[in-house]
């Protein structure tokens, strides 16, 4: 079973709607069913003792299904056959390389009749109730099991291993899921009033705040800067507006692309973004790092508000401008999923300028939760300078510009690394 958002859909919507009259009929749908069963047939080798066994398509459907801001999703059901004579124990080897380039859901179950299952790696059940209901925390830790090596031989009962559930999702993530929900309802609708459509602008503000704080877009990195480099009120404005417009740009961008092509690979073209942000998380850390072991001006050596605070503005200036707009770029470089649904969406619906506010309004409200991030730290920064552990603290000189940059370096490389891991 192949289950695909509405991306992945809307993009193959093209191959299946053969004659391009905007609707797909019966036999369209059986069409493209079997071409794809019998692709997936080839793209998953099956062994018996090493030795190859062919897949043979006993069925096949293609169905679709509502799905969010108008979008529909789809699945492919094939039913696969490989008939094998087993009369002593045997290893059965099991690998899924169709359309291995998707990022998402990847899972493997093993389940005997007349055949008993002594060593199995995957479970007998699917967690996902075959792809019809995903665990919490689906976008953080997507399962990704793509072959499996059984042993069997001739019998009865079976021993498989259970995996460890997944994380739930918690309260506020169940919240957000829910008013997802309640916002792709609205901007899918196919009469959009005034009410409606300020309502739906509400909606994606209020979900960007969420969305931006919920763990990732560069809110480690904001602290660490701004705790190494004495930041002020106007440097988290800056990066708040510069999330804003990165984040819209890219949503924009990245959805025309792929509204008119259906050779881009949605999922793959975040995972690279997502190590491009990690990349350039690791420069500004480097930037840091440097700027942090350069040798003290003369006036260093003087009173902590007074030194230190010229030190930080006059010898870094340019650099801090920069520093800072690149942790705007980073924390609005990965467009948000949803967003880019919604504008999809709208764009199918005619609705392109609409569907641009509502990115523009979902930048707005991650940038107002970015900013408030930094004002808070800013403003806590600054409670700390007046206290005693600060002017003790302030002792240790150049230690703490440099643990900070170190811990900047090392987040960015996590998020590179974790980008080009799903990318690959």
């Amino acid at each position: 079973m192949v289950d695909s958002a509405e991306i992945p859909t809307l993009q193959e919507r093209g191959a299946v709607d053969t004659d391009q009259d905007g609707t797909i009929s019966t036999p369209e749908a059986a069409r493209y069913a079997q071409q794809q069963c019998t692709a997936l047939a080839q793209a998953a080798p099956l062994t018996v003792e090493g030795k190859p066994v062919a897949w043979r398509t006993t069925s096949s459907s293609y169905t679709l299904a509502p799905g969010s801001a108008g979008l529909p999703t789809s699945r492919l059901t094939c039913k696969l056959s490989a008939p094998a004579t087993l009369t002593k124990a045997a290893r059965i080897h099991f690998a899924d390389t169709f359309r291995d380039d998707r990022i998402g859901w990847h899972e493997i179950t093993a389940a005997a009749e007349g055949v008993r299952i002594d060593r199995s790696p995957v479970p007998t059940r699917s967690v996902s109730d075959q792809l019809r209901h995903y665990p919490g925390d689906l976008l953080t830790s997507p399962l990704d099991v793509r072959s499996a090596t059984l042993q069997v031989r001739p019998g009865t009962g079976s021993t498989t291993a259970r995996l460890p559930e997944p994380p739930t999702a918690g309260p506020f993530t169940k919240a957000l899921s829910h008013l997802t929900a309640r916002f792709n309802s609205l901007a899918g609708a196919r009469h959009l009033s005034l009410g409606v459509g300020l309502l739906a602008i509400l909606l994606a503000v209020i979900l960007g705040a969420g969305h931006a704080a919920l763990p990732g877009h560069g809110k480690t990195v904001m602290a660490a800067y701004i705790a190494g480099r004495r930041g002020r009120t106007r440097d988290a404005l800056l990066v708040g507006a510069t999330v804003t417009l990165t984040h819209t740009g890219g949503v924009l961008i990245l959805g025309l692309l792929l509204s008119a092509s259906a050779a881009l690979a949605g999922e793959s073209l975040l995972a690279y973004l997502g190590a491009a942000s990690g990349l350039l998380v690791t420069a500004i850390g480097i930037g840091l790092l440097r700027s942090a072991w350069r040798p003290h001006h003369a006036h260093h050596g003087h009173g902590h508000g007074h030194g230190h605070g010229q030190g930080d503005g006059h010898g870094d200036v340019r650099f801090g401008k920069a520093g800072l707009i690149g942790l705007g770029l980073s924390g609005g470089l990965v467009p948000s999923p949803s967003a880019l649904v919604v504008l999809l969406g709208a764009i199918a619906l005619g609705r392109t300028i609409f569907g641009a506010c509502l990115v523009l309004a979902y930048g707005l409200g991650m940038a107002a939760t970015l900013t408030a991030a930094g004002l808070t730290l800013v403003r806590l920064q600054a409670m700390l300078d007046r206290t005693t552990l600060a002017r003790k603290a302030d002792r240790l000189g150049r230690l703490t510009p440099v643990a900070t940059a170190a811990l900047v370096i090392v987040v960015g490389l996590g998020l590179a690394l974790r980008g080009l891991n799903g990318a690959l």
